[in-house]
């Protein structure tokens, strides 16, 4: 069975009608949130679907979350619901009482239960949604559904991303389509962003939740932007089952190389970033340390505004790695950038800077650990640190 990608990262991916899964239906408009750009849309299974979702772990947490897990608990939805520009975080009991209003509202139109409809709400945290706007764009919503438009899907998602992300592939006779949001308050904790992921392949409940998690803690919990968990982040699929059975490994492999492509897309289009940044920390004790330390690298201010302003000073990387609270042996570790090897139980002596530093010009870079005492590995991504994070953070509701 072959697995075909149609990838075009950097760019809007228009996906047809002919490569959107069977069964699947979307609509995306302007319910008035925010200005005349798109901030609402609609996924919608014709059937019920296999489901299984992640979600933030941030106590202060959006009122969709809460109505999100019940919501999802039984493994099975028909709708996701997203609206963007408006988070409805801290919104109290009236947010709650919102999101059942939007549900049921969208439920009766569509013909499905609400609890089979999975709401979520990104954008400014503390204002309550515009309630009066968006119950007046809802009536109608079942005539104006259609298969695709999974591109205008994640333009309706986006808050400050620069584009949308959007990843389609084919695994036999089924698609998976994938769409993501995310460009800053970026550190997951056992969830992501805003991810769905949509397919008509025919899965069992169990495997689809198990090879769920085990993409998304490869992916997008291996992303930091910023070390802010955002108190919105959500992570969903959905399998209906209409293009029949597929390989199991095979669909697993599709989805895991899907949502690491999405992860890195939305690590490269941070919050003013000009740069993806990997780091890949290998020989360690265990994954656990593994991961501390290429998040410690990743998340460090003065390795990303070193990579931003291409200042060879590799030292910064040392001492993050070296304030983990690990058993730290420095004549074992070895650290290098790209190909070039900077360190190694030492400082390397016959490396020129100048080539750290023209390594850095480039638009994605590689910063290479051993730890030398084991086996196990981990690879996080980030970006670096530029002055425009600070000025779309600082005018972020202004």
């Amino acid at each position: 069975m072959k697995i075909t990608y149609i990838d075009k990262p950097n760019t809007y991916l228009p996906i047809s009608s002919l490569l959107a899964p069977m069964g699947f239906y979307t609509y995306s408009t302007n319910l008035g949130i925010k200005d005349d750009t798109l901030d609402f849309t609609i996924i919608y299974s014709t059937v019920p679907a296999h489901a299984a979702a992640m979600f933030t772990q941030n106590h202060f947490c959006g009122a969709p979350i809460h109505i999100g897990k019940e919501n999802v608990a039984n493994g099975v939805l028909r709708c996701i619901v997203v609206n963007s520009k408006n988070a409805n975080v801290a919104t109290g009991e009236q947010g709650i009482a919102n999101v059942r209003e939007i549900t049921t509202l969208i439920a009766k139109e569509l013909e499905v239960l609400p609890e089979d409809i999975l709401p979520a709400s990104t954008g400014v945290i503390g204002k309550q949604l515009p309630m009066e706007r968006m119950k007046a764009g809802i009536p109608g919503i079942k005539e104006k559904i259609y298969s695709g438009g999974f591109d205008k899907v994640a333009e309706a998602m986006m808050t400050t991303d620069t584009y949308p992300k959007i990843k389609a592939c084919k695994i036999g006779q089924a698609t998976l389509i994938g769409v993501a949001k995310g460009s800053g308050m970026i550190e997951p904790n056992m969830a992501t962003l805003l991810a769905y992921f949509m397919t008509d392949a025919e899965l069992p409940k169990d495997f689809l939740t198990e090879t769920f998690h085990k993409a998304i803690n490869q992916s997008f919990n291996m992303v930091s932007i910023d070390t802010d968990t955002s108190t919105s982040d959500m992570a969903a699929i959905m399998a209906n089952g209409l293009a029949g059975k597929v390989d199991l490994k095979e669909f697993e492999n599709a989805l895991i190389h899907m949502a690491i492509d999405l992860a890195k897309e939305i690590a490269k289009d941070g919050e003013g970033a000009t740069k993806l940044l990997e780091v890949v920390v290998d020989q360690a004790a265990n994954f656990k340390d593994a991961k501390r330390v290429a998040k410690a690298v990743v998340n460090s201010p003065l390795v990303k505004t070193a990579v931003f302003g291409t200042d060879p000073n590799w030292g910064r990387v040392a001492m993050a790695i070296g304030k983990c609270e690990l058993d730290i042996i420095p004549e074992k570790i070895s650290i290098s950038f790209g190909d070039l090897t900077i360190y190694n139980g030492k400082p390397c002596e016959e490396v020129d800077l100048q080539q750290l530093k023209h390594y850095l010009q480039e638009d994605s870079i590689t910063i290479n650990i051993s730890l030398g005492v084991g086996e196990a590995k981990a690879t996080v991504w980030g970006c670096d640190l530029s002055y425009d994070y600070v000025q779309i953070n600082g005018e972020y509701t202004t």
